[in-house]
């Protein structure tokens, strides 16, 4: 006697699903097509102050609205009217995002996307903490200027009564002495640089943050001009404001400085001029505040998006343009098979063929850019790696350059991809070598590094411990153009033809796929300093494992195949390779027109499919079908944008996945597979 353990299985599946949604802070919904819910957290409930009741699956949108309305959230009105007119929204399936404030005060960001074939999730998210704290931050901003001008008005008040004293009395010297000594304490205390110049552009009056700012000291910087104290590099960029001032314009501008331990920093300063009662601008008044966490954050959100625009335009073209590479490689397969080994058409079908592997190439950097491209990460030691490199490097690199690998510490092992790691130091070996057309030195060096939030922050990282892979060259270095644009797909400085502007953006793709993060660091004539950190871990690499034996697989050749594919070029290549192997092939171009076949022509024993289709049922709904239904059918499923597959149906399920283009080799092994 047996049992049907499936059920139980599918609950605690459930169950577990469940459980793990009801872990996240924010809520989910998820609705279908029909605007019934199929999937929520406890989140929700408690954001939303929804009560239980409402948490069944295939509950309506609608009732949620309703709720809401007859409970006052959406204000004065019409119920009906703000239930119709939320529901018909909602059926557009569009994008959206909006914050709400509820009755309780508290604000929420919800962010609804749509999902494949209609239907929407959406995110929950409180966001009121993070809106008192930007609104407290503008606040201070707000007071900390508002002192500051009510400081410097005291500071010109005092510093005229002083100057007016002195020349009458001796006496009120020593107390204007006195109170410069308070002006300065107050002046020194509060969180900005502050200065004063005079029409000669000379120095006054500076206080010990704008003294240290351009690395001085207070009394250092009375009595000498503009250009001696603030530099070379920073002179050039505010001389222009300067003239403006003493001309008696006030003035507010932006600049960036570089240290000496190779940072940059950003200020935005402020000169107001000193006008007498005549009209004529006796000097200016420098009040100056550092910027540069601030900078730091806009620029990294601005890559942020950037990336994320750029990586989901990849993941759309992927899908089209396997399509495409499918018909050109299969159908050149064919003609080879119908044409035979002679050299006359090798001259003309291994050109095309080669191009066609270039193109495969090219869209397999451009998922791993935008971290779509399925890896094999692996326990790896870094310096075994680095070794093994460097003895390929110089083979590679001319002899006018110096390769230097140098290990800070032993027994460094991150968890990642070997080939795409190798991929990446070559990448970056190769870019050296272009910077250092006149010979130099490329250092490859590892060490381990601990991250701090702070730290994590920088990279887009976790904090933890990390192991950094740095490739240094002392070549021509980067402009701020260039550094603003490197890991962006097709971006390039060689000319053209000489690159595909691709290798940085996988370099940028593999590690942060990985869970890493990259600093990039370049100066003019100084070099560039590109540095992996790849997550640590404490297992060991995998020794070299003997080959097994391959086990005998039964012929599947002669059984009938069920090909499924929407495109009617890659369904024509597809049939002519699957019959070329000797397979009888049935075809249906959408995923409901197979479902019928498969209830109604038993003799159909292998199913290979598409993924990515229109209609109401894709590629892997539709072998969830056929497994339900004929529990024996082999399957073979195939998509030229490997995401379009979860891992989960491929593990539970047992789908062998086929990524296209495929040559009629792969296909063969893969039908073969379906018996494994």
């Amino acid at each position: 006697m047996s049992f049907d353990t499936r059920p139980e299985t599918d609950r605690l599946f459930r169950e577990m699903v469940q459980a793990g949604l009801d872990l996240l802070d924010p809520g989910l919904t998820v609705f279908d097509h029909e605007l019934r819910m199929v999937a929520w957290n406890r989140s929700f409930l408690r954001l939303l102050d929804f009560p239980e009741s409402l948490a069944v699956a295939g509950m309506p949108f609608e009732a949620f609205i309703r709720y809401n309305a007859e409970r006052g959230e959406y204000g004065p009105g019409d119920i009906d009217a703000q239930v119709a007119e939320r529901v018909h929204a909602a059926r557009s399936f569009r994008a959206h995002y909006t914050e709400r404030t509820r009755p309780n005060g508290r604000v929420l960001a919800i962010r609804g996307a749509p999902l494949p074939h209609q239907g929407f999730i959406t995110l929950y998210t409180d966001i009121t903490e993070q809106k008192l704290y930007r609104e407290l931050v503008q606040r201070q901003n707000a007071e900390l200027e508002g002192h500051v001008r009510a400081r410097t008005n005291e500071l010109e008040t005092a510093y005229t009564r002083l100057t007016q004293a002195m020349a009458a009395n001796a006496e009120i010297t020593s107390a204007l002495k006195r109170s410069e000594a308070r002006l300065r304490l107050i002046t020194d205390t509060i969180p900005a640089h502050i200065a004063y110049f005079d029409h000669r552009w000379t120095y006054q009056y500076a206080n010990r943050g704008y003294a240290r700012w351009f690395g001085w000291q207070p009394e250092d910087v009375v009595g000498k001009p503009i250009d001696t104290i603030i530099g070379a590099q920073v002179f050039a960029t505010v001389k222009e404001h300067v003239s403006i001032a003493l001309a008696g314009q006030q003035v507010t501008y932006e600049y960036s400085m570089d240290l000496r331990d190779g940072r940059t920093v950003y200020a935005r300063s402020t000169l107001v001029p000193e006008i007498d009662a005549n009209g004529v601008t006796l000097g200016c008044f420098v009040h100056s505040f550092d910027i540069t966490e601030q900078r730091r954050t806009q620029a990294a959100l601005v890559q942020a998006q950037k990336m994320e625009a750029i990586g989901q335009l990849t993941g759309g073209l992927a899908h089209d343009f396997n399509n495409m590479l499918t018909v050109v490689t299969g159908n050149l397969q064919a003609l080879r098979q119908q044409l035979g080994e002679r050299s006359e058409v090798g001259d003309y079908l291994d050109p095309a063929m080669q191009a066609a592997q270039r193109g495969v190439e090219l869209i397999k950097r451009l998922l791993t850019f935008s971290r779509q491209q399925p890896l094999e990460p692996q326990p790896v030691e870094v310096n075994s790696l680095i070794r093994g490199m460097a003895q390929l490097m110089r083979r590679s690199l001319p002899q006018s350059i110096a390769i230097t690998p140098f290990a800070h510490e032993d027994d460094l092992v991150v968890m990642a991809d070997p080939h795409q790691l190798e991929n990446a130091l070559l990448n970056l070996a190769l870019n050296a070598r272009d910077a250092m057309p006149n010979g130099g030195e490329l250092r490859i060096e590892s060490s381990s590094e601990t991250l701090d939030a702070a730290a994590a922050a920088d990279i887009e990282a976790e904090p933890g411990d990390y192991v950094q892979i740095t490739v240094s060259d002392n070549g021509i270095g980067m402009d701020v153009g260039t550094l603003t644009r490197v890991f962006e797909p097709f971006f390039t400085t060689k000319q053209f033809g000489a690159g595909s502007g691709l290798g940085m953006s996988m370099v940028y793709g593999f590690v942060k796929q990985s869970g890493g993060g990259v600093l990039l660091r370049s100066r003019q004539a100084r070099g560039t300093s590109v540095a992996l950190l790849l997550p640590r871990t404490r297992q060991m690499p995998r020794g070299a494992e003997s080959p097994q034996p391959a086990l005998p697989r039964e012929d599947v050749r002669g059984q009938l195949v069920l090909l499924v594919e929407d495109n009617p070029e890659v369904r024509k290549v597809a049939r002519l390779l699957l019959t070329d192997l000797g397979y009888p092939v049935l075809e249906a171009e959408n995923a409901l027109e197979a479902a019928d076949m498969i209830e109604n022509i038993p003799d159909i024993t292998i199913l290979l499919s598409d993924i990515v289709m229109p209609g109401g049922m894709d590629g892997a709904a539709l072998a969830r079908f056929a497994r339900r239904f004929r529990p024996a059918m082999r399957i073979v499923l195939v998509s030229g944008y490997a995401k379009g597959l979860e891992d989960d149906d491929a593990e539970i399920h047992g789908f062998r996945f086929l990524p296209k283009p495929f040559t009629r080799e792969a296909l063969a092994q893969a039908l073969r597979d379906t018996l494994g």
